[in-house]
């Protein structure tokens, strides 16, 4: 048995999901590493240990897996938040466990946080945030359901939404990313203390 034949039946073998699973699994390492432009299809389909006519079978090209990858990782964030989150909580705490859980995601899961890194500073991310801050976006998440809820009840500063967003969390996003390149170490004692400075950032 040559390796074209073997390659062959082990991708005969695999389930449907199993290989959209390979497919996400391998064009996040991908991207991760050489980026969007830098990760062909053909490369992700060698990385997925399937043929690039497959990835298509699943995703039409491949700006709908790179924005298929990001939703999937989007609503593991939120499947982590949604864990302990509790409308019926009092703002300072969702909101400082909002920050907390995001924190601990992003260094628990530095690849994850590299791609949504990527996607956030591409002309893909800039259109979803646009969308989001102008409320075309199709979902509301739960981060911006709170801070909408935080401009009505006057809880946060009169600031807009954006601007409240990059002071809440643009230096956990700093912090994480100096985290995973070994600048600093973050323990429970750390991320607390800086999710309370953010708190102390954005509260009237």
């Amino acid at each position: 048995m040559n390796e074209c034949s073997f390659t062959y039946r082990k991708e005969k073998t695999m389930t449907m999901p199993d290989k959209r699973n390979d497919i996400i699994q391998g064009a996040l390492e991908l991207i991760t590493e050489k980026g969007f432009h830098g990760a062909t299809m053909a490369m992700i389909a060698e990385k997925s240990d399937v043929a690039v006519g497959t990835i298509y079978r699943y995703f039409e090209n491949k700006d709908v897996l790179i924005n298929a990858l990001y939703h999937e990782l989007e609503e593991k964030i939120l499947g982590a938040l949604r864990k302990e989150y509790s409308a019926e909580k009092p703002f300072r705490e969702r909101f400082l466990l909002i920050g907390t859980t995001l924190l601990h995601y992003f260094i628990s899961f530095p690849v994850h946080f590299r791609y949504m890194e990527q996607y956030h500073n591409s002309p893909y991310g800039i259109s979803l945030r646009r969308d989001q801050l102008l409320n075309k976006a199709d979902d509301v998440d739960i981060t911006r359901q709170l801070f909408t809820e935080g401009i009505i009840q006057q809880v946060l500063k009169d600031f807009p939404l954006a601007v409240l967003f990059d002071l809440a969390f643009g230096p956990l996003v700093a912090l994480a990313r100096d985290h995973i390149l070994g600048f600093i170490v973050l323990d429970d004692t750390l991320i607390t203390r800086t999710v309370e400075a953010c708190w102390d950032g954005v509260k009237r």
